[in-house]
This record gives C-alpha cells, structure tokens and sequence, in this order.
C-alpha cells in the first residue's frame, strides 16, 4: 500500500509555547490522576522502553490520555496518540493540545476531504522512533457492545511495520466518568490493562488477523475487573 504524501512537519515551536505545552502536559496528567485515580495493569507485557503500538478500546475522546498518563515518563514521551484532525484542529485551543502537548500524529478520517494517507502518516511516525496510541475500531464505542469491527488500518500497518509489537490495551470505567452528553467528569476509579504482544503471522490474512487482535483485546475486557 503506498504511503501517498506524508505529514509536514510543523514549523520549530517558540521556546514559551514549548515551556506552556509541557506545563500543561503535567496540568492533564495530574487532572486524570485526580478524578479517576488511574492505574496500569501490565499483563502479559511490561513497562519497557521498546517500540510498540498501543490499540485500545475507544468509548470517549479522554481514551488516549488515560493510556498516556500511565506510561512510565520515558516511554511517555516517545509516545504519540493518533487522532482526528476533524476534531483536534477545530479550534485554536484544541490544536494547541492536539499538537503541542500530546504531539499527537493527526489524520483525516474524510476519505473524501482528505489529502494524505493515514497509514503513512503512522508508519512515518514509527520510522521516526515513536510509538503510537491508536483505536482500532475508528470512532467511538456508544453502544452496547464491548467493541465495535476492527477497520483495516491496523492490518495495514501492522503489515507495513512488522517489527514493531501491538500491545492490546483495555481502558475500563473511562465511559462511566464522562458518560456521552456531560461536561462534568464523575470521580470513579479506572485502570488500563496492558496484555501480551501481537505480531502478524507469516501468511496470515487480514480477517484472521483482526479476529485475532480483536480477541485479545475483548479478553483484557474480563482481567481489567479483577483485582
């Protein structure tokens, strides 16, 4: 699959701007500490300083940042979230999050309106040395079921970056603290559950494989409500 055009980089951010950034980068992390007293589970894999791909359940826009905040510091750093440009680039105080503070890889989900390929702009990014926070199911989650389909871009890149490992990631409670509708968060305890590494099998087709993602994912769903 060809990369098409790649992501331009963004213009040197003035020093003020990157001091402003990372004070309020520390401002969220005490925020979702504060009001949902998260906490990493790490099943199956540890907190090490390696490359990987985080795919995770997605039932609110606060998904990534719970994800981020119980990263150890150094892997935090050299992670990036993937996000919707439609969202984060809507006003000028979103895109200063967006872009600043979580340096999130922002793609158009517009297959119409959009100008660059999304799976590029994640392999560009790996190829960078990051990690990457992504959800796989490509909106939010607001029905009944656990998950929704898995698209295919995780296929996709799994595919194009083979030596990297994906890292399912349960978040749980996440949807209980901000229910859809409301703009005052609940206090409630949530945790994210990290489980073994996948790898995309010599051969294996894209429906057998996003079974297979989707399978480990859901079954982090059971191991998150356990002590």
């Amino acid at each position: 699959m060809s990369a098409g055009p790649t992501e331009t980089p963004p213009p040197a951010r003035p020093r003020q701007q990157r001091f402003l950034a990372r004070v309020v980068g520390t401002g969220v992390l005490l925020f979702a500490h504060f009001i949902t007293a998260v906490r990493g589970k790490w099943d199956g894999v540890a907190p090490d300083d390696e490359q990987r791909i985080y795919f995770a359940n997605h039932a609110s826009h606060g998904d990534f940042v719970l994800v981020w905040a119980v990263l150890p510091p150094r892997m935090r750093r050299k992670t990036r979230p993937v996000a919707g440009a439609d969202y984060w680039l809507t006003s000028a105080l979103r895109r200063f999050i967006g872009r600043d503070v979580f340096n999130a890889v922002l793609i158009e989900r517009d297959r119409v309106a959009r100008t660059s390929d999304p799976i590029g702009l994640m392999a560009q990014a790996l190829d960078e040395g990051a990690s990457l926070i992504l959800f796989p199911e490509g909106t939010r989650n607001v029905t009944d079921a656990p998950l929704l389909p898995f698209k295919s871009g995780l296929y996709h890149l799994a595919r194009m970056r083979r030596h990297v490992s994906l890292v399912p990631t349960w978040i749980d409670n996440l949807n209980r603290v901000m229910p859809k509708g409301e703009f005052v968060p609940i206090p409630l305890i949530c945790t994210v559950t990290f489980g073994a590494a996948l790898h995309m099998g010599e051969g294996e087709s894209k429906q057998a494989f996003l079974d297979r993602a989707e399978a480990a994912l859901l079954s982090l769903s059971v191991k998150a409500d356990t002590p």
